[in-house]
């Protein structure tokens, strides 16, 4: 019998309605967001701020953008903007997302979302009682090969789900950015890197309630590498690992009684399970896997597919939303509280941390 994996639901990213958009940190990652934004939708990105207004007008004479600002209180005043995407270090992330949710603005807040879990609900109490939308850019959540996933769950077509694996290490300690091994600025791997299969383990189990780690710190006291065993609130376990000193596969596995996903690449740059990738089926029987490729222009420089949380917000605001049921608030603080767990466990503390 053959097998054929559901096509995915997500809509034309052409099709959502445009915002305003305004990007308080012009860094590495909003680069690539403002160019996905610009190649792949109708998104309008109108104004950028920094602290140094320098290079708050190269990032805006590089990317085509109206307005540069050389603060954030400037960027958040902004009458054009309609929302603000922080993408500054995650030891920001608090600060400026209250900055512009008390400003009228709606967010979409770079993961981590936070440092922590008490500052992740920080947010998430100002976005309710402004009632202005509040998400956590975790792209992957709403990538088309996600919803081929979500649909394998909701039709059960995995069984009672086992275990997820998943991994995610690239080289970028000692040589990488700066702020990865910086204690003040949240550095380390687990909430750049970890929070990847964390939350792809939070997906597939239907949330999560515990967590064990182990780990290993660099010389400047943040996280280099932890490996951590998850409990979903279904049943099943996440076998998962982070590291910022080499690079792994970053590939992972849903696992249930009927059948197993396979999600990622080895061969191909766009292998890694977070991103546009191939997933595969493999069912109990002997049958041919089933595949699912994803359609992307490879030729594209920016990080594919980053504009679909863009869109997803979009229509979200649209509809008079102001949370996602893709990715629940809910869901995100609870994701920090277990990222805090783990942090906990291998001895990691934010200087500053209440």
């Amino acid at each position: 019998m053959t097998f054929t994996l559901p096509s995915p639901r997500t809509p034309d990213p052409m099709s959502a309605p445009p915002l305003r958009w305004g990007v308080l940190g012009p860094g590495w990652i909003a680069d690539q967001m403002v160019g996905a934004l610009r190649a792949n939708t109708r998104q309008e990105v109108v104004a950028v701020g920094s602290r140094d207004v320098c290079r708050a007008q190269a990032f805006a004479e590089r990317h085509g953008i109206a307005g540069s600002h050389g603060s954030y209180e400037d960027l958040v005043s902004d009458p054009d903007v309609d929302i603000i995407y922080v993408a500054s270090p995650h030891s920001g992330h608090r600060e400026h997302a209250l900055l512009a949710l008390d400003a009228g603005k709606h967010v979409l807040i770079e993961k981590a979302f936070a440092r922590n879990a008490a500052e992740a609900r920080a947010i998430v109490e100002r976005a309710h009682a402004t009632n202005l939308f509040c998400m956590e850019a975790m792209w992957t959540r709403f990538l088309p090969g996600t919803d081929v996933i979500r649909q394998c769950l909701e039709q059960d077509l995995l069984g009672p789900v086992e275990v997820v694996f998943a991994d995610h290490g690239q080289p970028l300690h000692p040589h990488g950015p700066q702020r990865l091994s910086d204690p003040d600025l949240a550095g380390g791997a687990l909430l750049d890197l970890g929070i990847y299969p964390v939350s792809f383990a939070s997906f597939a189990l239907g949330g999560l309630t515990a967590v064990t780690a182990v780990g290993e710190l660099a010389e400047t006291g943040v996280d280099a590498q932890e490996a951590m065993i998850v409990t979903g609130k279904d049943g099943g376990t996440g076998v998962l690992h982070a590291t910022m000193t080499a690079r792994t596969e970053t590939m992972a596995s849903i696992v249930g009684r009927k059948g197993r996903l396979d999600i990622g690449e080895r061969t191909q740059w766009l292998g890694a399970f977070y991103g546009p990738t191939v997933i595969r089926h493999q069912g109990r029987t002997d049958h041919e896997p089933a595949e699912w490729q994803p359609d992307v222009d490879t030729s594209d420089p920016h990080h594919v597919g980053l504009h679909y949380e863009a869109c997803e917000a979009a229509r979200c605001i649209e509809a008079g939303l102001t949370e996602s049921p893709l990715l629940p608030l809910d869901e995100t603080v609870a994701i920090m509280g277990i990222l805090d767990g783990v942090r906990s466990q291998i001895g990691v503390r934010y200087p500053g941390e209440d």
